[in-house]
């Protein structure tokens, strides 16, 4: 089995590049959506949250407003920090044990985990290729806004609280240019899925 991690900075085509690969046979996991899950009521990591950050984060429901969440950890990286301790060590280990079943499943998947801080948290090392997406950065601004309706000035802070896509790309086995066309990222991704799909049937994959 072959393990790719999938990473770039905000709204720079990660969750496009997810989608291709997928459309290609790849298993795809996305960490966002494995968080996501862990933070539900009476899953692992809602009670810690919300002592951290207190019940104004609550919608109606009691269920965790990602929103409301979002703007008080883009707002000051000590928070982001403290919830990304809160939730990092449960996605990995949710995500190791679904590679696993994967594996046991195909021994020749190409397993993709979709994660925007594969880098900082260094789960990156345990992977045998990453995969990095970018695009200029007045375009990241542009599609941020648009996506979430934020202001120039929020999503310049949401930008700047993470690793710069310059950093990334240094860490990047394969980049891929989200900038142009859909039609010239998904050529970029077809070359690389082949890519993949031969490491992943060579006997020494993982």
């Amino acid at each position: 089995m072959l393990k790719v991690g999938l990473t770039g900075s905000i709204a720079t085509g990660k969750s496009l590049v997810a989608e291709l690969l997928a459309a290609r046979g790849c298993r795809v996991l996305h960490a966002d959506l494995i968080a996501h899950e862990l933070m539900a009521p009476g899953k692992p990591a809602y009670e810690e949250i919300v002592s951290q950050f207190g019940r104004d984060i609550l919608g109606p429901t009691g269920v965790i407003d990602r929103q409301r969440l979002a703007k008080i950890v883009f707002a000051d990286r000590q928070q982001l920090e403290q919830l990304n301790r809160i939730l990092h060590p449960r996605v990995l280990t949710e995500t190791e044990q679904e590679m696993a079943r994967l594996k046991q499943a195909d021994s020749q998947a190409v397993v993709v985990l979709e994660a925007a801080l594969l880098i900082e948290s260094g789960y990156h090392k345990q992977l045998d290729k990453l995969i990095v997406t970018w695009c200029p950065p007045e375009q990241q601004i542009e599609r941020l806004r648009a996506r979430d309706g934020l202001t120039p000035a929020a999503a310049q802070q949401r930008v700047q609280a993470q690793m710069s896509t310059e950093e990334k790309r240094r860490h990047a086995d394969y980049e891929i240019d989200c900038s142009n066309s859909l039609e010239e990222t998904e050529a970029q991704v077809e070359r690389l899925y082949q890519e993949l799909r031969g490491l992943a049937e060579k006997p020494a994959a993982r």
